[in-house]
């Protein structure tokens, strides 16, 4: 057992004898070792760091780099080139990033209203940056927890050069027995988490965490059950993310077991799409998954959707 920053107890990582440890030691693993460009090139514009995909209109503009800013070419094979080809990176890279906030601002719209006194638990929190975004519109105090060692610590560096770290904190734990006080949460939320957890463990230590009354907030890929079973496409995302997508309706009869009540379901499959588009043009971001997330959500078979609740 460790000791957290705050002096309190921490939850183990599940061990060998739980029912999923061998499992969450993987993903453990997979964060702890990962160092994706996607996810980090994007943080480095303003250090926030997210784990999810991006919603909303993309500026095209950002793939035009063929002229200096005094309107010459950049000539061919010269130093302009580089520089040219340097600045559309950089563009695309901000272009992204720009979704990307953008969908974290639309989870955090969702969680109020809050006051600074609140507090507000982020499950599956990854570098921490849903986090920041929920204190900075809010004010309020935040706690992210993740299963890697690796991606709390770095989260709680961040807090500390912000000097926000006496609102804001994460820690290493398991999000199905965070170990964090019953009923002391106004908002919670996954944001692109759920997948790796079973929905009812998940829901229920929600359910424990929040106040009567408290607002949780999802925003998740599913696979859609009026297509059939998982799609190949489905599948092919499970195994590049080491995760198990669950169905579309798994998440209201999860829901309803475990005191959590819709209040507002918003069907983000459209307003995704161009950020898929646009990272698949991004040579120095691509991870090879971009063509199976599009073809997923054009035929059909996969789903984007961002799930209010209350908890009663």
């Amino acid at each position: 057992m460790t000791v957290t920053e705050a002096g309190t107890a921490a939850a183990p990582v599940p061990t060998q004898a739980t029912c999923q440890s061998t499992y969450q030691t993987r993903v453990a693993d997979y964060w702890n070792a990962e160092e994706n460009p996607v996810n980090l090139e994007l943080g480095k514009i303003d250090d926030l760091y997210h784990h999810h995909y991006g919603i909303g209109d993309v500026d095209w503009s950002v793939l035009d780099e063929d002229e200096d800013e005094d309107g010459r070419g950049g000539g061919s094979g010269g130093h302009g080139d580089g520089d040219h080809a340097a600045k559309r990176r950089d563009r695309i890279t901000a272009e992204l990033h720009r979704l990307e906030q953008a969908q974290a601002d639309l989870l955090a719209s969702h969680l109020g209203p809050l006051s600074p006194t609140d507090r507000v638990f982020d499950a599956g929190c990854g570098r921490g940056g849903g986090s920041v975004v929920a204190h900075l519109r809010y004010g309020c105090h935040a706690d992210g927890v993740t299963i890697s060692r690796k991606q709390a610590d770095f989260a709680n560096d961040q807090a500390r050069k912000r000097g926000i770290d006496d609102k804001v904190r994460y820690h290493h734990r398991n999000m199905l027995d965070t170990g964090l006080p019953s009923g002391a949460y106004a908002a919670s939320w996954n944001n692109e988490s759920t997948m790796y957890v079973e929905l009812d463990l998940l829901f229920a230590e929600h359910a424990r965490l929040l106040r009567r009354g408290g607002r949780y907030v999802t925003i998740t890929g599913c696979y859609n059950d009026a297509y059939g079973r998982a799609s190949r496409e489905v599948s092919l995302i499970n195994a590049h993310y080491i995760c198990d997508i669950h169905p579309r309706s798994e998440y209201f009869r999860a829901m309803a077991r475990n005191r959590l009540v819709p209040v507002h379901v918003q069907d983000l499959t459209a307003a995704t799409l161009p950020y898929w588009e646009l990272r698949k043009q991004a040579d120095h971001l691509v991870t090879g998954i971009e063509e199976t997330f599009l073809s997923a959500y054009e035929n059909g078979s996969f789903q984007y959707l961002l799930i209010a609740a209350d908890r009663i």
